[in-house]
C-alpha cells in the first residue's frame, strides 16, 4: 500500500513540482539574472554555491518585477533562501561579481538550485514537528500534491477563460469594424455614381 501511495505521489510530482538547477560561468563586473513567472503563495527556495575566487565579492539580489527585494546578500559564497510569492509574478534572481580595479581575475562559477511547489517544502522537519509516521507523511504530500493540481487547473482554467474573452472581443470588433468599412465602401461608390451622372449630364454626355 506504501508503495502505491510513494509510486502515485511520484507520477503527481511529475505534473506540478518543479526544480531548477543550474551552474555558470560569472564573468568580473558582469550582471547575470534569471527570471521566472510564479503562481501566488508559492513557497520558493534556492541554494546557492560559488567557487572560490579571491578578491571577488559577489552580491545576490532577489526581486519581483515591482522591484521589491524579497532577498540579498552581499559577499555570497554559498546559503540559502526562501521566501513565498505575494502574487502571480516574475522573480529574478541576480548576481554580480565586483573585482577591484587594475586586478586581473577569472570568471566564478555559480551553482543555483531553485524550488518551488511541493518539492520545496521539507517533509522531514514537518514529521519531525507533528511526529508523523511514514504513512502520514506519504498521505500529507499527496494531499498538497493534489491541491497543488486543484490549484494548477484552476489558475488554467482562468487564463482560457480570459483568453476566450479576449477573442470574443477582438471578433466582435473586427466584426463592426468590417461592417463599418464595407457602409464607407457603398457610401463612397454611390456617392461617386451620382457625382460622375452629375458630371455627363452636365457636359450633356447623357440625358
Amino acid at each position: 500500500m506504501i508503495a502505491n501511495i510513494g509510486l502515485f505521489a511520484a507520477f503527481l510530482s511529475l505534473l506540478v513540482v518543479e526544480s531548477h538547477g543550474i551552474s555558470f560561468m560569472l564573468s568580473p563586473n558582469i550582471r547575470r539574472c534569471l527570471k521566472e513567472e510564479i503562481h501566488k503563495d508559492i513557497l520558493v527556495t534556492g541554494d546557492y554555491r560559488l567557487s572560490d575566487a579571491p578578491g571577488h565579492k559577489t552580491t545576490l539580489h532577489v526581486t519581483d518585477s515591482k522591484g521589491h527585494v524579497l532577498f540579498t546578500k552581499e559577499d555570497a559564497e554559498e546559503g540559502k533562501f526562501a521566501f513565498t510569492t505575494d502574487d502571480y509574478d516574475t522573480y529574478e534572481i541576480c548576481l554580480m561579481t565586483k573585482v577591484p580595479g587594475g586586478m586581473r581575475a577569472a570568471d566564478r562559477e555559480v551553482t543555483l538550485v531553485v524550488k518551488h511547489g511541493v518539492e520545496a517544502k521539507s517533509y522531514e522537519d514537518l514529521a519531525k514537528s507533528e511526529k508523523l509516521k511514514p504513512m502520514e507523511i506519504e498521505l500529507r504530500r499527496l494531499e498538497d500534491l493534489s491541491e497543488a493540481i486543484v490549484n494548477d487547473f484552476g489558475y488554467m482554467k482562468k487564463r482560457e477563460e480570459e483568453m476566450r474573452d479576449t477573442n470574443e472581443s477582438t471578433n466582435s470588433r473586427v466584426l463592426y469594424f468590417s461592417i463599418f468599412s464595407m457602409v464607407c465602401l457603398m457610401s463612397l461608390a454611390t456617392w461617386q455614381v451620382f457625382y460622375l451622372r452629375r458630371y455627363f449630364k452636365s457636359k450633356k454626355l447623357i440625358e
